[in-house]
């Protein structure tokens, strides 16, 4: 278990924020040269230099982690282990918590589903992103709120109905889908009134938002480092050791072993084995030793940033592509609470009469610009919101939707270069 005594903030040089690609040249379809708008952060964000550059400054010394004696061997074993200390930071981690490397945000939650205490119920809505609504068993599944407050009371009641056993919370900190925060603060207070705990998927939220265990009381929180501004391939679940130590191991192999020795009964032979316990218990293999430091690079960048700051400075993006977009014809906006709700940079919507993947073709072709069409790994929410928003429009507007999504490196060129292009559709 990893003791976090936070250091003394002070004053010091701005963090460097800059992420790789922001000069891009693309090719358009009449054969002119732009510089490509990447506009598609929430499926994967562009790269932080600080994570290419403590990524560089590790590769020379690329040797085993936990399993050598020479230097490299040492070098990089220390790397891992700050890499997890500065992760645990991040996400405000208690003195007691685990935080552990998995892949990404689905690998984290699939872990997680994995170390439940047998007949745990999970409690969760049908709105979630597919890593977090796929993984669970035995969910009881809560409809789509129309508002906060009917999340809230939603929650409210299912947990009044199983009292008196072990209860999982699960809920998006951020939709993917729609941008908006979900009120995680009155539903965690909701969910530990009833004695259940809450797990939160933070892969749209801490990129764009502080998140922190032990402030905000979460149980368990899992992101992705691709999210993150640091795409090496790594994910984080932090939270409460107990479930995670007195559950098999994630998956068995060298490294969550703390000894193994053969068993024969007949010509069959089995093993025993001693299991660690701690992060190391469910991180079996090689670790990925690169993704780790990347995303340990990107906590400490965002960790000395304003980030109210970036938050404002995001909303006003958001407000920007909002406001224009409304004033298109026939165009959208997808939404689950009342317009006005709090969100982070992401906005989906339709456009009536032209197909979402041809939206999203003519931006890319003709303005260079990136962005996401599809329903973006949470179908059953995505095909909600494209009902409601085609109720709303008085037309169909399709069976798919179009997202942009902002963050680090995006400015108001960028949002106006996008509202142009959707433009040149609906004019």
């Amino acid at each position: 278990m990893l003791t976090r005594a936070r250091p003394a903030v002070t004053a010091g040089p701005a963090p460097d924020l800059t992420v790789l690609g922001g000069d891009l040249p693309v090719v358009l379809s009449d054969g002119t040269l732009t510089d490509h708008v990447n506009l598609d952060y929430a499926a994967t964000a562009p790269c932080l230099s600080a994570a290419a550059d403590a990524v560089n400054s590790i590769l020379p010394w690329y040797a085993s982690v936990h399993r050598g004696a020479g230097a490299a061997s040492q070098r990089c074993t220390l790397a891992y282990e700050r890499a997890r200390q500065t992760i645990g930071d991040f996400v405000g981690a208690r003195p007691d918590d685990h935080v552990i490397f998995t892949r990404n945000t689905t690998d984290a939650l699939n872990l997680l589903a994995r170390a439940l205490p047998t007949g745990t119920t999970v409690v969760g809505w049908a709105g979630e992103h597919h890593a977090n609504l796929l993984p669970w068993r035995g969910t009881v599944s809560l409809p789509v709120p129309r508002s906060a407050a009917e999340a809230i009371a939603a929650l409210q009641a299912a947990l009044e109905a199983h009292s008196g056993r072990n209860v999982l919370v699960t809920v998006t900190g951020a939709s993917n889908v729609t941008g908006e925060v979900w009120p995680l603060a009155a539903l965690t207070e909701v969910a530990h009134r009833h004695g259940a705990r809450i797990a939160v998927d933070a892969a749209q939220l801490a990129p764009h938002r502080a998140v922190s265990l032990a402030a905000d009381g979460i149980d368990y929180l899992a992101l992705s480092g691709h999210k993150l501004y640091a795409p090496f391939g790594a994910g984080v679940l932090a939270g409460r050791a107990d479930w995670l130590d007195a559950a098999d191991p994630y998956l068995a192999g060298g490294g969550a072993t703390a000894y193994v020795a053969p068993v024969t009964d007949g010509d069959l032979i089995g093993y025993a084995v001693d299991w660690n316990s701690g992060p190391a218990r469910h991180e079996a293999g090689t670790p990925n030793l690169l993704g780790a430091v990347a995303l340990a690079a990107v906590g400490a960048a965002l960790g000395a940033a304003d980030r109210d700051a970036l938050a404002a400075a995001e909303n006003a993006l958001v407000e920007r592509l909002r406001a224009g977009l409304a004033t298109l014809p026939g165009v959208e906006e997808l939404r689950t609470f009342p317009d006005g709700h709090d969100r982070v940079g992401i906005v989906s919507f339709a456009v009536a009469g032209v197909a979402a993947a041809d939206v999203s073709a003519h931006l890319a072709t003709r303005h260079g610009i990136g962005v996401r069409d599809g329903l973006f790994c949470a179908h059953p929410l995505t095909e909600r919101l494209l009902a409601d928003a085609s109720a709303r429009a008085g037309a169909d507007l399709g069976p798919t939707a179009v997202r942009a999504s902002v963050g680090l490196g995006s400015t108001p060129e960028h949002v106006d270069r996008l509202l142009a292009g959707i433009a040149e559709l609906t004019g």
